[in-house]
């Protein structure tokens, strides 16, 4: 954690992370301009960030783009402080309630977090229904052949539809694949109201991608989201449980307990 601290002691680092929470997704250029900052020193802070993973990047054509990532403040609010007194924690976690609900605008939802577990293991618990259904509640009817649809298993609702497909399946590097379609009988089991199933169902289907890296004795899991502003504004929320739930499993053996 002494990273993550000495990152977010810098009043410039801070600032760059308010800028993404505003905008995500940015380049170093767009950045600079933004904090009317010099690029040296916005590359210098962006690398501390990096270091602490607190920023993570993705590639798009020749740019480099920029995406603030909560995973670390999740681990401290959940993992670490919930040992002391939360009183005296308020500021941090401020800090975790921002960076997860506030504006973060976006085409596209990030997350990244280091797992201790092998590529392959990590790979089964994403693909594999007797993982999937212990930290996540789902369960996916498939082969993993890309063109192959999927059918999802979730709580009382089952959804099955011919876009609902696998789009790549690279073991155990990649994974994507289309989301899935929101039924009546979805949004009575996780209790979305019908105004909202209404607007998830007027956004252009999403697509969830798991990049999945050796690093070290850890394994680097990036999971990106893109997708339309009502579902990503529900997958800000739902995503950091869900990884968190699949960490805690493959680390631990035991899923997060409920509630």
């Amino acid at each position: 954690m002494d990273e993550v601290f000495k990152a977010l002691a810098d009043a410039s680092r801070r600032r760059l992370l308010d800028s993404l929470n505003t905008r995500n997704g940015q380049t170093l250029r767009e950045l600079c301009a933004g904090l009317d900052m010099a690029r040296q020193s916005v590359s210098k802070h962006l690398a501390v960030l990096e270091d602490a993973n607190l920023v993570t990047t993705m590639r798009r054509g020749r740019e480099k783009l920029h995406y603030l990532n909560a995973a670390p403040i999740n681990a401290i609010a959940d993992r670490w402080m919930s040992r002391y007194d939360r009183e005296r924690a308020n500021a941090l976690a401020d800090l975790k309630t921002a960076l997860e609900q506030d504006a973060m605008t976006g085409s596209e939802f990030v997350y990244t977090t280091y797992i201790r577990t092998t590529p392959e293991r990590l790979w089964q618990a994403l693909t594999d229904p007797a993982f999937t259904r212990r930290y996540w509640g789902v369960a996916f009817e498939t082969d993993w052949t890309p063109g192959s649809t999927i059918t999802w298993h979730e709580e009382n609702a089952t959804m099955a539809d011919p876009e609902q497909i696998v789009l790549e399946a690279d073991p155990p590097r990649r994974l994507s694949y289309t989301w899935h379609t929101f039924t009546p009988e979805w949004a009575k089991s996780v209790g979305v109201d019908e105004e909202t199933r209404l607007k998830l169902l007027a956004e252009p289907r999403s697509k969830v991608t798991f990049d999945i890296e050796p690093s070290g004795e850890t394994t680097k899991l990036t999971v990106v989201h893109e997708g339309g502003e009502a579902l990503l504004d529900m997958s800000r929320h739902g995503w950091p449980q869900v990884v968190s739930g699949l960490k805690t499993l493959l680390e631990t053996g035991e899923p997060l307990p409920a509630g």
